[in-house]
């Protein structure tokens, strides 16, 4: 039987490993373009303290990765102080297909909701097919009017979906 994905925050000891999953698992995909530069981003991203980094792992060995970033540090695709990106959504290859990438996305919906965010914003590339379906599949919808290139000639889509009020939230507003 396989051990349970476990959600939790990241370790900074973990932040090397992170960024080796991140690159190995868009290397894997054909997603990090040698062109790109995004290898280093990709590294070191949020480790820094500009975000979340939520890791998944099973039997002690780290699947998968996820990362919140909150204004200010969330980017363009992010248009107000209530929204907050979904960043690196990274998945080993060896554990793709496993529901890892699932639960990385729910437990960042659920952090985002604790926060207070109201709506969550990301950009992924045309290719990423499946992560495209995983986002679809858990309520994101295209936002094409949010699409940006982070070079010419490549474009990067954008999603978004709205989050429901805090429990107690709307109780507490109706006094």
């Amino acid at each position: 039987m396989a051990e349970p994905v476990i959600v939790r925050d990241a370790e900074p000891a973990e932040f090397a490993a992170i960024g080796d999953l991140r690159v190995g698992a868009y290397a894997a995909g054909s997603f990090l373009a040698d062109s790109s530069n995004y290898g280093p981003t990709l590294r070191t991203l949020a480790i820094d303290g500009t975000g979340q980094i939520l890791a998944a792992e099973a039997g002690g060995q780290l699947l998968g990765t996820v990362t919140l970033q909150l204004p200010p540090y969330a980017g363009q695709v992010v248009r107000g102080p209530d929204e907050a990106e979904v960043r690196a959504l990274a998945v080993a290859p060896e554990a793709q297909g496993r529901g890892v990438g699932r639960a990385l996305l729910c437990a960042l919906i659920e952090r985002a909701a604790e926060l207070g965010v109201r709506h969550l914003a990301l950009s992924t590339q045309s290719g990423m097919d499946a992560a495209r379906h995983l986002y679809t599949s858990v309520g994101f919808e295209r936002l094409p009017d949010r699409d940006w290139s982070p070079a010419p000639g490549f474009t990067l889509l954008a999603y978004g979906l709205a989050l429901p009020p805090v429990v107690g939230e709307a109780a507490a507003g109706e006094d």
